[in-house]
């Protein structure tokens, strides 16, 4: 996320430009992380011989103090004042994507394996991403600001909701989590250092400015090493073991079930409301977004040492990549629509 408000006309971040068809270095690295895990588990495991468990704790604290860095207080206030598109957008977040996983549990949830499900619930209470849906917002000349407020309220609420809700949900299947201990434990590893990059900002913001390029990659290389350690954990405990690949095709097949509609539900219930193209863009982009960059740092602490973690953690991999590459088509065609509205 850009250290300062993002005009309509400005160019869409490197996530966003990136051409159809095109594997970058992030998607390699998470391939490369699951299959390392799945021959050689030792090396990846929290308390294996690398002690990736306190590096990744490290690496999650400074993640998200960069991202309090690169939070804009002017573009936040800017975009405050369309309270029905923030309303909208943190609904459907935190309440249709519930429901619809509650929809699909009670129609196929017998013929889906029961960590697999429940890591479908855990997708469908997760924040929405910030870096991706401001890129694609602003790739889809949508109104930059909004998406700006929105991505970053739902990351906040994000820290008590989901927590919570995965309590409410998991612990009824008998997936124990003290829900007061987590979201301490979640504050402390997320919102402490999301609110001290921010106060840091008014004297450091120029200094990460220049070195973004480099914070874009170790934010990147934190969640590949996150998803190496999750996938060690759970291949050392049996994942591949008692699963074949037959749960890596359900988990892509659930990922499109929960993203499509979502995408439908967002822009008919956008054009119903009577909201400007701008802002459509905003509640489709934003309103369908899961984050990875959050997801994996609160599954460590929710999950931690449950010996499903690499299922549980499967639906939002898949739904991270698929949103990808289905957003940032569907934001090049909202640009060459607004471009012909404007010419």
């Amino acid at each position: 996320m850009r250290s300062h408000r993002l005009p309509r006309s400005a160019p869409a971040p490197a996530c966003a430009r990136r051409q159809s068809g095109v594997v970058d270095w992030f998607l390699l690295g998470m391939v490369a992380a699951v299959l390392v895990a799945s021959f050689a588990p030792d090396w990846g495991r929290s308390e294996g011989m690398l002690r990736l468990g306190l590096w990744t704790d490290v690496g999650v604290f400074a993640l998200f103090f960069l991202h309090g860095m690169g939070l804009s207080t002017d573009s936040l206030k800017s975009g405050a004042v369309k309270w029905r598109l923030h309303l909208l957008v943190q609904l459907c977040t935190y309440v249709v994507f519930p429901i619809w996983w509650a929809l699909g549990a009670w129609l196929v949830g017998d013929a889906i394996p029961r960590d697999l499900l429940l890591g479908f619930f855990y997708l469908a209470v997760l924040p929405s991403t910030v870096s991706s849906s401001v890129a694609m917002t602003a790739l889809a000349k949508g109104d930059v600001a909004a998406a700006v407020l929105n991505a970053t309220l739902s990351t906040l609420l994000g820290v008590f909701l989901t927590p919570l809700l995965v309590s409410a949900v998991m612990g009824s299947q008998g997936v124990a989590i003290e829900v007061a201990d987590t979201m301490l434990k979640v504050a402390q590893m997320l919102l402490l250092p999301f609110v001290l990059g921010h106060v840091l900002r008014r004297w450091l913001a120029a200094f990460f400015a220049r070195i973004k390029p480099w914070t874009s990659i170790f934010d990147r290389a934190v969640i590949v090493m996150l998803v190496w350690v999750a996938f060690s954990d759970s291949v050392a405990d049996g994942l591949w073991r008692d699963h074949g690949p037959v749960l890596l095709a359900e988990a892509a097949l659930g990922a499109v079930l929960f993203l499509y509609p979502m995408l439908w539900f967002t822009r008919k219930v956008s054009r119903a409301l009577g909201f400007s193209k701008e802002d459509e863009i905003v509640a489709v982009f934003c309103g369908s977004k899961k984050t990875l960059a959050s997801g994996m740092p609160m599954a460590k602490l929710l999950f931690g040492g449950h010996p499903a973690m690499g299922v549980l953690v499967l639906p939002i991999l898949m739904y991270h990549q698929i949103q990808l590459f289905v957003c940032a088509a569907m934001a090049r065609r909202y640009a060459a629509r607004v471009s012909r509205r404007v010419a």
